[in-house]
């Protein structure tokens, strides 16, 4: 049967870098892991704030280069 999500997760290959993201109300966490849910580098503070997200994209684009995404 086919399915939107089963469409989405055909998306996620071995090179794909999840970001897991816990929201609330001024301080989120992040973690990143692989397609299996492996985590790949512990949670991290991400403020509510435009520094915050600066910070949370430069760490994404780093997991991207140290982990091969």
């Amino acid at each position: 049967m086919y399915s939107k999500w089963n469409e989405k997760l055909n998306q996620v290959t071995e090179n794909t870098l999840i970001v897991g993201m816990d929201i609330a109300k001024s301080t989120h966490y992040a973690c990143f892991v692989d397609e299996r849910g492996r985590v790949l580098e512990k949670a991290f503070a991400v403020h509510q704030s435009r520094e915050g997200f600066e910070a949370l994209y430069q760490n994404v684009l780093r997991a991207m280069k140290v982990h091969g995404n």
